[in-house]
């Protein structure tokens, strides 16, 4: 701002200063943006982009340096970048759901996903026998009868179950239209009858093979979570969903996020990074706005909102604003359990294509026990890795767009799961015990590795991170370091489960607690909340 004085008078002549207008605008002095949003995972994103692309004005606020949530990438030793959850994704094919939110916000030239291989997107790996499963059912039909013949027809009826219950569970997701309902009666009672059953429970009921349910099974990395625990309606959704069409970023996922952060700010809307909400401000019962320290000048300031839009962990929200305040039915469904948390090696390697060793534009998912439920329980339970379960992934073989590491390297990341409890202790108690054991986990993996895989693979691995369930809550700010949000369990899969609805004005949850964890199901869930805000219809039949 400036002034002049003429003539001994006070005459002020003011020339606003757009970045003090700017600034204004950010701290909510001068106007209320129709959406704050709290937080910057992906259903928050996509339902940003979808408002800010209608027309509203949208403010983002992300604690973390990065957006995205487990979505974020990050890099190392300047020349080595790594996405922090994400693998392989569904739903990204043409006229899919993420394709049609992609081509309502102009990104689906830009933004393109590449197919893993249909014939095999995951390969199964344990003692004396190796699965690749295939999109086309009936080829895994095949597959498993080939493997198992004395059960051919247990596992066909299995896989026909399967079918029919993932068909009935997108008749039943919302928005709900009773007449197709009734067109489709049949895979609805399918769907229906497995409300509470887990995932051992129907291998049991078809009475399958051990060693056929732990092929089918091995993709339990995924959710964290053994056959005896998993709800059957979540393996069914992930399992038809990668057979529809397993994906991976043309660009990497980086752009993925990138591009929904620059449609919020291309409208006018802002991602306000480093600013961590402290608290909710409540009128009544009308949450009005948040206070939000900026960590980078460590000052708190107040933003207001016409309406707020939670992408916090319901739970954490709940607790800042006063459990309380909530309806006694709020109160029950956010009174979830979180889901586990996991162990990541990030590694790369030099002069190795490990194309020669059989990787490529598939993940491999190896166990070293025929029964996955013990498997669980010596890592998670017992915090013994000593006969490891893990989830490889090879980016670097999935897209020709090598942008995250040089040429004559590859990188590949491993995934296990761990106990949160167990890594809080170490790390508050005895940090080189820590280092230890995530040491050990690694060194049991690449064992495995050497044996199996690659032989000499530790010759050839220039870089590697590893992360654990404390990574994930100090980086990814998820309490008890969940991957997930909720635990994929039956109780949290039902009816019961937390939605939008928080019972409290202008206040929404959008997350996956809320909604549901992953890739395309945050779209989902971010376009969900958007479609019943605006009233713009983009759900329907995929």
């Amino acid at each position: 701002m400036q002034s002049r004085k003429e003539d001994g008078s006070n005459i002020f002549l003011y020339c606003i200063d757009r970045d003090l207008i700017k600034l204004l605008i950010v701290r909510g002095i001068l106007m209320k943006p129709d959406y704050l949003i709290v937080g910057s995972g992906l259903s928050a994103l996509v339902f940003g982009a979808l408002m800010a692309n209608s027309g509203k004005s949208v403010q983002v606020l992300e604690a973390h340096e990065h957006p995205g949530g487990f979505g974020h990438t990050f890099t190392m030793a300047k020349k080595y970048t790594f996405n922090a959850q994400f693998h392989y994704v569904w739903d990204c094919g043409e006229g899919q759901l993420v394709n049609r939110v992609l081509k309502k916000l102009g990104l689906d030239q830009d933004v393109t996903f590449e197919r893993y291989d249909p014939d095999g997107f995951d390969h199964m790996r344990m003692p004396g026998y190796a699965l690749d499963i295939p999109s086309d059912p009936q080829e895994l039909i095949q597959r498993l009868a080939m493997l198992f013949p004395a059960h051919g027809d247990r596992l066909r009826q299995f896989v026909h179950d399967v079918e029919k219950t993932g068909a009935g569970l997108k008749r039943l997701a919302p928005p709900v239209k009773p007449l197709e309902l009734l067109k489709h009666s049949g895979e609805v009672v399918c769907a229906v009858q497995y409300l509470n059953s887990t995932l051992q429970d129907v291998f049991d009921k078809f009475q399958l093979p051990q060693a056929a349910q732990t092929l089918l099974a091995l993709q339990w990395l995924d959710f964290l979570l053994p056959p005896n625990q998993l709800s059957f309606y979540a393996w069914v959704a992930l399992f038809r969903g990668y057979q529809a069409g397993a994906f991976y970023p043309t660009q990497h996922f980086e752009q993925v996020i990138n591009s929904l952060v620059k449609v919020i700010e291309s409208h006018g809307g802002q991602v306000l990074l480093n600013h961590e909400v402290t608290n909710f401000r409540l009128a009544d019962k009308t949450v009005t706005g948040v206070e939000a320290m900026d960590l980078t000048t460590h000052q708190t300031h107040e933003f207001t909102g016409k309406t707020v839009i939670c992408n916090l962990d319901p739970q954490r929200a709940a607790k800042m604003i006063g459990e309380e305040k909530f309806s006694k039915t709020v109160r029950r469904k956010l009174n979830y359990e979180y889901s586990a948390s996991n162990y990541m090696v990030y590694c790369v390697v030099k002069d190795l294509d490990l194309r020669d060793y059989g990787f490529g534009k598939w993940n491999v998912s190896h166990t070293g026990h025929h029964d996955l439920n013990e498997a669980f329980a010596q890592m998670y339970e017992h915090n013994d890795f000593s006969n490891p379960s893990f989830a490889i992934t090879t980016p670097t073989l999935l897209t020709a767009a090598r942008g995250d590491c040089p040429d004559d390297c590859q990188i590949v990341e491993f995934l296990t799961v761990a106990n949160y409890d167990y890594f809080k202790q170490l790390w508050d108690r005895d940090r080189k015990a820590y280092r230890q054991k995530k040491q050990e986990i690694l060194d049991s993996i690449l064992d495995v590795v050497e044996k199996h895989y690659v032989p000499n693979f530790r010759k050839h691995l220039v870089f590697h991170i590893t992360g654990s369930p404390t990574t994930n809550e100090r980086f990814c700010w998820c309490p008890n370091g969940n991957s997930y949000g909720s635990s994929l369990t039956p109780r949290n899969m039902g009816l019961g489960r937390l939605n939008h609805e928080t019972s409290l004005n202008q206040f929404y949850f959008c997350n996956a607690s809320s909604g549901y964890p992953g890739f395309a199901p945050t779209f989902w869930t971010g376009t969900l909340l958007y479609q019943r805000l605006s009233g713009d219809v983009l759900l329907g039949d995929s």
